[in-house]
């Protein structure tokens, strides 16, 4: 089973892809799939009603908004 992100969980996700440079190589250091990260960080925009990242098929880069 995979452990559950707790309230900040979205924070942490947000931060570890940003350190990482992407989904997959953050997965590993929070113990969770690629697809468990994206979904915690999708959900965090959505709390926060801003993206935080700007997604491609084959990259991932901070928005202004993110690099704030």
């Amino acid at each position: 089973m995979l452990p559950s992100l707790d309230r900040y969980g979205g924070v942490r996700a947000f931060v570890a892809v940003a350190e990482h440079g992407g989904f997959a190589a953050a997965a590993p250091s929070l113990g969770l799939s690629p697809s468990a990260v994206g979904k915690a960080v999708q959900r965090l925009e959505a709390r926060l009603g801003v993206r935080l990242l700007a997604r491609t098929t084959r990259s991932v880069a901070l928005t202004e908004d993110g690099r704030l």
